[in-house]
């Protein structure tokens, strides 16, 4: 049994449907990315599933409770939400701002426990931004500032991670820096990762499970081989795409493209 999932949900801005009777499955300690083009709902199925923004009907269901009725602490003591474009810091420290993510487990406005600021040098050893827990927010690259607030994200020490576009705006390098890093995480501790990735290649190399979406609704989801088709790409982005395989993992891959007349 799964332990979070959507049923028959359905979501939209004012009188705008942006997601339709939608219902999901998120596979327990694996990652999963969404796809599709831009507009699809990708992003807005994310934060509904992690109660960012409200949906009209259905339910979303963590751990056989419906997460619109738990306590705000309580759920963000299970699932932590890092947004594409997360709110700018000014005159915080790296360990100022990875402390951020103990708020759910503490009570009040008393000091940190001999806990929390081990799990707090524990977040800054896995992400490898020790080294520089102690230099200004402001003064980092964006490679490491996104290290940062993923850090901030296990510092909450919960099982599920969503991430919305965690490689925006990154360079090549950075953008493998975060996968690879989301990926440890995933198979070393054990933390469900669901993510939002425009570039499908990346999808297929770095996710379990993929759930590819059009129009609000989901087209498939599954496996790397069951999405990296030239079926569903055509259905999802409009797109005669030829697929090959990574010579490096082997999984399926988009080679190039080229628009459906």
């Amino acid at each position: 049994m799964n332990r979070l999932k959507a049923e028959s949900i359905e979501v939209g801005y004012g009188d705008k449907p942006i997601i339709n009777n939608l219902s999901i499955n998120i596979p327990d300690q694996k990652i999963t990315s969404i796809i599709g083009a831009n507009g699809c709902g990708k992003s807005t199925l994310l934060k509904s599933m992690a109660r960012i923004i409200p949906y009209q009907k259905g339910q979303v269901v963590l751990d056989g409770k419906r997460i619109h009725k738990e306590p705000t602490k309580n759920l963000a003591k299970k699932l932590a939400m890092l947004p594409q474009k997360p709110g700018l810091v000014e005159g915080l420290t790296v360990r100022e701002l990875v402390a951020y993510g103990r708020f759910p487990h503490q009570s009040g406005f008393g000091p940190m426990s001999k806990h929390d600021r081990e799990i707090i040098h524990w977040a800054l050893d896995v992400t490898g931004t020790s080294d520089y827990s102690e230099k200004d927010v402001n003064a980092l690259s964006g490679g490491q500032l996104q290290r940062v607030w993923i850090a901030m994200a296990l510092a909450q020490e919960t099982d599920i991670i969503f991430l919305d576009e965690p490689t925006t705006y990154l360079d090549l390098a950075h953008q493998l820096e975060v996968l690879e890093l989301l990926e440890a995480l995933n198979k070393n501790q054990k933390r469900t990762i669901v993510m939002v990735l425009h570039d499908i290649n990346q999808a297929a190399r770095f996710s379990d499970h993929i759930i590819a979406m059009k129009d609000g609704e989901i087209i498939k989801a599954g496996g790397s081989d069951e999405i990296m088709n030239p079926v569903v790409l055509k259905d999802v982005y409009n797109i005669e795409a030829f697929i090959g395989k990574d010579p490096m993992t082997e999984k399926p891959m988009c080679l190039t493209y080229r628009m459906v007349n």
